[in-house]
């Protein structure tokens, strides 16, 4: 069967180029007689892997020496945990609401000591990102925390809080490598691999040497300490050795094709057609504050729930899938990450086109 065009928000969509070269590789990865797979986590053969996903993702990135890049599992939930275990030192961050992701690290953070919401977009069901410019922060917070993109709320925050030197830590999890950020600017960095990055089962952290360090909570266990696998350089225990290679991959792939300046050109290119169309239909509209708008994700509406069911059943039958948006915001959500081509955004709104004028 032809691949369909897949919008999901996560696991989405990887490189056709990536899985081609994964299927060759699948029974025989470079003469080892075995899959990736199949491998010692300490052989030769995988030390090489993972070593060379961290290269290439530091060259890309522009990964400072002072920055350690950890691949973990848990997810991007089980940073929510790990962030205040490891940081809060006072018992104490400042947080930025602005979505289910941010809501349910406030409520993790909130186990662990005192939780300052310094700003929020609650009241407008987060369509909006609240304006860095105006924020306060506490003296004894321990760091500042904010969703750089909503993947359901469809927002992005187009510049980053200045904390006057207090750490910066950011779930990057649905635009890390979409753009290009200057990590300086923070003191962590963390993002699920199943968006931008490669399959489920993966977590990327980035974080500044001086936040590693034995002074965690009391009672935090050894395999929630960063240090334990800033140590081991990632392998203190098994690590998802087949989807760091997948994720080494796509590192490959995005550099081949020009890295982050030409990702977050072709991104800007993508998410233009689509918002220019909805800007411009009578029947569809984007939910997201035009000034707070996603790259990634586009969550929109038509002009009532039965035309949106109907919609969303039609697009299906003509390929485009997981298009269904999350409850909270109700309609549809196009997501349309770096492996998702110009091609299939322009097919996408040529098919909204037919469905509008076919249901005036």
């Amino acid at each position: 069967m032809n691949r369909v065009y897949n919008f999901s928000a996560g696991p989405a969509i990887l490189p056709e180029e990536v899985l081609k070269q994964a299927a060759d590789e699948m029974l025989n990865y470079k003469n080892s007689g075995m899959s990736v797979m199949e491998m010692s986590h300490r052989s030769k053969e995988y030390e090489a892997i993972i070593n060379g996903a961290e290269a290439t993702l530091r060259e890309i990135m522009e990964i400072p020496d002072n920055y350690k890049v950890l691949f973990l599992q848990g997810g991007a939930s089980l940073q929510f945990a790990m962030i205040p275990m490891n940081l809060m030192k006072n018992k104490c961050a400042d947080y930025i609401n602005t979505g289910m992701w941010s809501k349910k690290a406030i409520s993790e953070a909130k186990k662990f000591g005192t939780v300052n919401v310094i700003a929020t977009s609650d009241d407008k069901n987060f369509t909006y990102i609240p304006d860095v410019d105006e924020l306060s922060y506490n003296a004894n917070a321990d760091y500042v925390y904010f969703t750089h993109n909503n993947t359901i709320f469809g927002t992005k925050f187009t510049k980053i809080p200045k904390t006057n030197g207090i750490p910066l830590v950011s779930d990057l999890s649905s635009s890390i490598l979409s753009e290009k950020i200057n990590v300086s600017d923070y003191g962590v960095i963390f993002a699920g691999a199943q968006k931008n990055i490669g399959p489920a089962g993966v977590t990327v952290v980035i974080i500044r040497e001086d936040l590693i360090t034995d002074e965690t909570l009391a009672g935090t266990p050894t395999m929630l300490k960063f240090k334990t696998h800033s140590d081991e350089g990632s392998m203190f225990n098994t690590p998802p050795t087949y989807g760091i290679y997948i994720a080494g991959l796509v590192f490959e792939w995005i550099k081949k094709n020009g890295g982050l300046e030409a990702m977050e050109k072709v991104n800007k290119e993508k998410a233009a057609l689509l918002y220019d169309y909805l800007d411009s239909s009578e029947m569809f509209s984007g939910t997201a504050n035009t000034a707070d708008r996603s790259l990634m994700n586009v969550p929109f509406v038509s002009t009532s729930e039965d035309l949106d069911a109907k919609f969303i059943k039609e697009a299906k039958a003509a390929g485009f899938v997981n298009l269904k948006g999350h409850r909270s915001v109700g309609g549809m959500r196009a997501s349309i990450y770096n492996a998702m081509p110009v091609q299939g955004v322009q097919a996408l709104v040529d098919f909204m086109k037919e469905f509008e004028k076919n249901n005036k």
